[in-house]
């Protein structure tokens, strides 16, 4: 090609990248109120769709030296471990080390084609989702238990874009993006050399749209349960392209037998089971959804729902129940007549990624039972929503009221994303650990003498 018939096409790329954002920045309806679309039932407005998506981007610019998130009254925050390579998800082991998932994604040549997926690029790039994947596993240790990693090594290298972790017994599960593999695992070891094996096939590809997959094993070790989000935003790449997506799957890790647990989830990461006030295990699935976009400020939210073996949630054929996504064609009203309603609203493109139940005496008794999670931000809404970590109170099983702050201003002044919270688990003194994408650092929220109830904003 020649050179000036380059230089026409970058040009013309972008007038058409300035086109994309201007057309984004059009008005409006007016947005719901913050914390409106909280809860067991929350308004929907009608869908609004558009030729492109909105583009509200908060600019990642990492935290200025000395400062961090702001902890609700009542709790503080430290760096647990800092420095890190795009930490987004952990794992508590028996002896109390934490195990960080540094990683991105991987390469998916197909996922964003032509000059609409070039200009998506460069917004994921501001939101700094765009880097080198680390492509490993590194082990954090407190060893004085003074809230502080004084170790860290690196447990599992040249991985592909691993991200969830589940230990059963001697055995550590993780999942890559395209494969879940076992590593045989002694306590307190801090590299594992074992090349470790191929348990199951997980989806990947080329267009790997939603490349995150989490694992999470029974109360037994006998069932693994691992996360695979869906290859677009409605299947508009073809419902073809959604075998065993949105979707997740329970595999025999005996043999790698795989069946699809529950369907129509169009983003699950993280899940968690709900355990009784003794700490057993109910034997309750729960999970995190990231819902559809560019059909409004307000629609969909995302969610937290307990998982129902077999059911189906809607994805992409309807929303929140059997609310119909006239873009999907062709329709299945057979499917969408049995799409369960998920139990409570997390806010519209809050991206709801961590979740951890509380089960631990470190903080105030009326926190027990109830989750913590990760609200990693939006990308597409104005205001941003999400961009902190949240608390949902539980009753009687459910989730109940309205959620609590936690841990917030994410986004600084000017707009710009400091961090953004991903992985939320509870460490072995029961304090909250969030790993922080953005930031690269793993934060812990402790309780100072008297918490009290945070307002949600």
């Amino acid at each position: 090609m020649s050179y000036s018939r380059t230089m026409k096409l970058a040009v013309r790329g972008r007038v058409l990248a300035n086109a994309f954002l201007l057309l984004c920045a059009c008005s409006s309806p007016e947005p719901l109120p913050d914390g409106a679309q909280f809860g067991s039932n929350v308004p929907l407005p009608p869908p609004r769709s558009s030729v492109v998506p909105r583009v509200h981007i908060a600019s990642a610019v990492s935290w200025p030296s000395g400062t961090g998130p702001t902890a609700a009254a009542g709790f503080a925050v430290a760096a647990f471990a800092n420095e890190l390579d795009h930490p987004r998800w952990l794992y508590v082991l028996p002896n109390g080390d934490v195990l960080v998932a540094e990683t991105n994604a991987p390469e998916r040549p197909d996922d964003r084609k032509g000059i609409r997926g070039w200009v998506m690029t460069k917004v994921m790039k501001r939101a700094g989702s765009i880097t080198p994947s680390a492509n490993r596993i590194t082990l954090l240790r407190d060893a004085d238990n003074d809230g502080k990693a004084e170790v860290r090594s690196v447990l599992l290298k040249n991985l592909n874009s691993p991200f969830g972790m589940a230990l059963v017994g001697s055995d550590l599960y993780v999942a890559n993006t395209d494969a879940l593999l076992r590593f045989p695992y002694v306590e307190g070891q801090l590299e594992i050399t074992s090349s470790g094996s191929k348990v199951a096939d997980l989806p990947g590809g080329s267009i790997n749209h939603h490349w995150t997959k989490n694992v999470i094993a029974n109360a037994d070790g006998s069932r693994l349960y691992v996360t695979v989000g869906s290859n677009s935003n409605v299947a508009e790449n073809g419902i073809e392209q959604e075998t065993r997506r949105a979707a997740i799957l329970e595999i025999d890790p005996a043999n790698g037998a795989t069946r699809v647990y529950a369907s129509g989830l169009r983003n699950p990461n993280g899940m968690a089971w709900q355990k009784g006030t003794d700490g057993s295990q109910t034997g309750q699935l729960w999970t995190v959804v990231n819902e559809r976009d560019e059909i409004g400020d307000d629609l969909v939210p995302d969610y937290l729902t307990s998982v129902r073996e077999g059911a189906f949630y809607g994805w992409p054929y309807s929303y929140y129940g059997q609310h119909v996504d006239e873009r999907v064609k062709p329709q299945r009203p057979e499917l969408v007549a049995q799409a369960v309603v998920p139990d409570y609203a997390l806010g519209s493109h809050t991206a709801s990624l961590g979740l951890a139940f509380y089960d631990a005496d470190a903080l105030p008794a009326r926190y027990r039972g109830g989750a913590f999670i990760g609200l990693h931000g939006s990308w597409n809404r104005n205001p941003r929503s999400g961009y902190e970590v949240i608390f949902v109170p539980f009753v009687a099983g459910k989730p109940a009221g309205k959620p609590e702050s936690i841990l917030r201003d994410f986004v600084d002044q000017n707009g710009n994303a400091r961090g953004r919270p991903v992985g939320v688990v509870i460490d072995k003194h029961g304090a909250v650990l969030v790993a922080d994408d953005v930031g690269n650092v793993v934060w812990r929220v402790t309780a100072t003498v008297a918490t009290a109830t945070a307002p949600f904003r």
